[in-house]
């Protein structure tokens, strides 16, 4: 394929432009800097004054419209997004490529508001993954002389923005694929998580009912001992309270794509501090954004760690900490509870999530190190690497 020239110079610019766009997707960047890196590398490369690329929505509209030769002023004053109608609509409707002398000429033009700037060629392609068209990529103005009546970009341009909308293609496809893991993901989480409710909380429920059963029958000949047992209903009533808090605080998704982990793990602290007696609290040093992966595992090292302090251990005080350790990072949770005997692997092991808790520290390169004894409390450490 032959190459035209952009700003940046001959074929070997253009080439290290795209290959831009490609190692982009290879570093796993959220979808929309990948797409504004196609936006962007489209616009340099085919030297356009314009270039924008949207992803469709089911409402004849875009969920995503990423601009690059746009200011923000301009931007702000074009106002809302566009309608799928005009070329945009025969690009997403008609799946066809869209290469014109001047787009304001067109019979389909139907005019754009008195802020958006003036074009005139135009190379327009939609975005496909097989036969279901994602969204549209194009680009105006393009900086050369133009034939008498003709378009400047030429058929080369329309190979090369097809290759770059291909590339758009995997992205979309791959942040949808990355949504619906994740839906799963959660899915799997909150079964298990129900499954666990109605265990506890069915347990606790039983013990209440027998237990009032009892006191009903010792009011009339044994006051002191019904007395009693009525601390017991109170008692076991708290301690539903605390299962059920403690789920709806777990069933609640993590917000680590939007908020990042120490953010997310401060707020989890933070909550699960009001809903319980115990005192729990959190800090941090140090620590720089980790591999998705990393933080998901450190976040349900850290929330597994603080069920086991809160519901299992009886814990007073709960420290969590998560501080910077070479490139990498360090999760502390430390508690005054019951503790444990970690000889007695196979049976704390299950009870207490610690093998699931190893797992996820190795799935990721890291470590987990835990330290308790009956009486004495427990502190477990989790490393992770970094990237």
């Amino acid at each position: 394929m032959t190459m035209t020239k952009g700003r940046g110079g001959g074929p070997g610019a253009g080439l290290s432009r795209v290959s831009g766009a490609l190692l982009a997707m290879s570093r796993h960047l959220e979808v929309r800097d990948v797409l504004k890196t196609i936006v962007v590398s489209a616009r340099e490369l085919l030297d356009a004054e314009y270039a924008a690329l949207g992803v469709s929505d089911d409402h004849g509209g875009f969920a995503q419209f990423v601009v690059d030769g746009v200011s923000d002023e301009q931007w702000k004053a074009i106002g809302p997004l566009p309608r799928q109608h005009g070329i945009l609509a025969a690009m997403l409707k008609d799946a066809t490529p869209q290469r014109l002398a001047d787009v304001r000429r067109d019979v389909r033009f139907e005019g754009w508001p008195s802020a958006h700037p003036e074009m005139s060629d135009f190379l327009g392609l939609p975005i496909a993954d097989g036969d279901e068209v994602l969204g549209a990529v194009f680009l105006a103005n393009k900086r050369c002389p133009k034939p008498e009546g003709g378009c400047g970009f030429t058929a080369e341009d329309e190979e090369l923005l097809a290759i770059l909308a291909q590339h758009a293609a995997i992205a979309l496809t791959n942040a949808r694929l990355y949504e619906r893991s994740r839906e799963l993901t959660i899915a799997g989480e909150r079964a298990r998580l129900a499954h666990e409710l109605h265990d506890a909380v069915s347990q606790k429920l039983f013990s209440l009912r027998l237990t009032a059963q009892a006191a009903t029958a010792l009011v009339d000949r044994d006051p002191g001992r019904a007395k009693d047992e009525l601390q017991q209903i109170a008692l076991l009533a708290a301690e539903a309270t605390d299962e059920l808090r403690s789920a709806v605080v777990e069933l609640r998704p993590a917000a680590l794509d939007e908020d990042g982990l120490v953010a997310t793990l401060r707020t989890q602290v933070q909550v699960l501090d009001r809903a319980h007696t115990a005192q729990v609290t959190f800090a941090c040093h140090g620590v720089r954004a980790l591999p998705a992966a990393q933080e998901g595992a450190v976040l349900r090292v850290a929330q597994e760690a603080l069920h086991n302090a809160l519901r299992h251990a009886h814990a007073r005080q709960v420290d969590v900490t998560l501080t910077r350790h070479g490139q990498g990072a360090r999760l502390r949770v430390t508690d005054d509870g019951r503790g444990f005997d970690p000889s007695a692997v196979r049976r704390a092991g299950r009870h207490l999530g610690l093998v699931s808790m190893r797992d996820r520290a190795g799935g990721v390169g890291g470590a987990l190190t835990v330290e308790s004894a009956p009486g004495k409390g427990t502190v477990i450490e989790m490393e992770v690497p970094g990237g």
